[in-house]
Parts: structure tokens; C-alpha cells; sequence
């Protein structure tokens, strides 16, 4: 065949490089021309066309290890085998979209790591007046729920949404959060306790933001998790929460024995750096 070309000019015609070749040659999915009279290796152009074959499928996605048995294989066998890698494509394009949406997200911190309608209700929160720590501490309690009882979160953000509505509930909740500020034996906590307690009585829907996701989180393990979160909380914070648990108990409202910060019986207000001891 010495009127062929070189592997150099064959690499190039294919558009490849010469380790690629060289490389294909090695796997089996294209033979190696013999050498001709003067010692080199001639590409004709059958040569030249497996290898624009190989290339063509291996730059469609199709592993270089089905190529083989692929070329080899008759009409019918073929159309299955490129459906096959069709859908594996489809598959990882989904895939690789997915990551390149939460790398779009990383830009906001909250979206990184909570779904848009999350997102919307701290927004919302900012806008009814909660502090920053406040919001701080709901995203961190929010996270957490999310991870550790998914199947539950939908419903507990829907229930949250909902209770934010209540203009008294969210004045509850506010004097919640301002009460971490005051002293653990403040006869004002106990005031706050009952109101909260007698506000959840009368409101089922919003007693479920304390009980929701606690009926869901069967696993010690994740309702461990969620419950010692922000543990070293103020002193005052923690006794108004067990005032509210007592109060509910008292009432009838089955809650297990360890109280989770992430839903915590004095509202919306999550484990955050406002309700930890300074």
C-alpha cells in the first residue's frame, strides 16, 4: 500500500491525534496496518474509515469498550445498541444539569441549600420583622429538617406559611425571640408560655409546626440530631420552651420526652446564634 498515508496524515485527516491511534489500535477497535517495503505503516482508506467510525461514536459518548462489538454488529443490533447509549446520554446530561443548577445556586447561600419555596418564607420572615439572627437561626433549623426528616419538610413549611399569616403568631413568635434576652426567672417568661401554649390549643393547624416533623422523625439517631442543635441556647429560651411543652402536655398534645430545637413550641424562631448563650 504504498500509496497510503502515514499514521501522522491519518491522525489528521480523522481529526485525532497519533496517541489516539495508537490508542485505538491497543483496544482492539481498529487493526494496525501492515509495514510496507520501507518499513512504515501505510493507512488506505478502509483504514481511514473505521477510524472516523470509532472517533465518531467515541465522540458521541459511546464507551470505546461497546465500539467494537458495535461496528461488528448487524443493522437491528445496532439501532438498539445507540437507543442504549441514547439514554445513558440523556441520563447524564440530567445529571450534569442538575449540578450545574446547584452551582448557580451557590451564588446565595440559601439557595445552595434549600428550595426556592424555603427561601421565600425566610425572605418573607425579613419582612415581617424578624432579625437577621432570627432568619439566621429559622435557615439553619430549616436545613437541618431538611436533611434529616425530607420526608416531613414539605409539609412542615406549608404549616409554617400558613401560621405566618396569623398576625398573633407572629407577634408571639417575635416576643419569643426577644425574650432569649431576658432572665431565666423573669416572671414574663412564664406569662409568654401560656400564651403561646393556649395560642397553639386553639390553633391546630399551627400546634403542627411543634408536632409535624416530630411524628415523622421515627430514627433516634436523626431525631437526636435535630433535637441537640444549638444546645447551649439562653437560659431564658430554654425554660420559656419548657414551659410551652409542659403547658401542651398538660393539655393533652402528645410530645416525645426530648424537645427538638428545630421546632421549637415558641413559634417559627430555629436554632441560630441569637438563641445560644453569648
Amino acid at each position: 500500500m504504498s500509496n497510503g498515508v502515514t499514521i501522522g496524515q491519518a491522525a489528521a485527516f480523522v481529526g485525532i491525534t497519533v496517541k489516539t491511534v495508537r490508542h485505538y489500535h491497543k483496544l482492539g477497535l481498529a487493526e494496525e496496518p501492515v509495514r510496507d517495503s520501507s518499513g512504515y505503516r501505510r493507512y488506505g482508506s478502509a483504514d481511514l474509515l473505521r477510524l472516523v467510525q470509532v472517533r465518531t461514536l467515541a465522540v458521541a459518548g459511546v464507551p470505546l469498550a461497546e465500539i467494537g462489538p458495535l461496528l461488528d454488529a448487524d443493522a437491528a443490533q445496532f439501532a438498539t445498541a445507540l437507543a442504549d447509549v441514547e439514554r445513558q446520554l440523556t441520563e447524564r446530561i440530567r445529571e450534569l444539569t442538575a449540578r450545574r443548577d446547584t452551582l448557580h445556586r451557590l451564588s446565595d447561600g440559601n439557595r445552595a441549600l434549600l428550595p426556592d419555596r424555603a427561601v421565600a418564607l425566610l425572605e418573607r420572615m425579613a419582612g415581617l420583622g424578624f432579625t437577621a439572627d432570627e432568619v439566621a437561626a429559622a435557615r439553619e433549623g430549616l436545613v437541618l429538617a431538611k436533611a434529616l426528616v425530607p420526608e416531613g419538610f414539605d409539609d412542615h413549611l406549608a404549616h409554617v406559611e400558613h401560621a405566618l399569616r396569623d398576625s398573633r403568631f407572629v407577634a408571639l413568635s417575635r416576643r419569643a425571640a426577644e425574650s432569649a434576652a431576658w432572665e431565666p426567672d423573669d416572671p414574663r417568661i412564664a406569662e409568654l408560655a401560656t400564651a403561646l401554649a393556649d395560642h397553639y390549643l386553639a390553633s391546630p393547624e399551627q400546634l403542627r409546626i411543634v408536632t409535624g416533623l416530630q411524628a415523622r422523625t421515627e430514627a433516634a439517631t436523626r431525631y437526636e440530631l435535630i433535637a441537640r442543635h444549638g444546645e447551649e441556647e439562653a437560659p431564658a429560651a430554654a425554660r420559656l420552651a419548657a414551659l410551652v411543652e409542659s403547658r401542651l402536655r398538660a393539655a393533652g398534645v402528645r410530645l416525645p420526652g426530648v424537645r427538638p430545637s428545630g421546632v421549637r413550641p415558641s413559634g417559627v424562631r430555629l436554632p441560630g446564634p441569637d438563641s445560644r448563650r453569648p
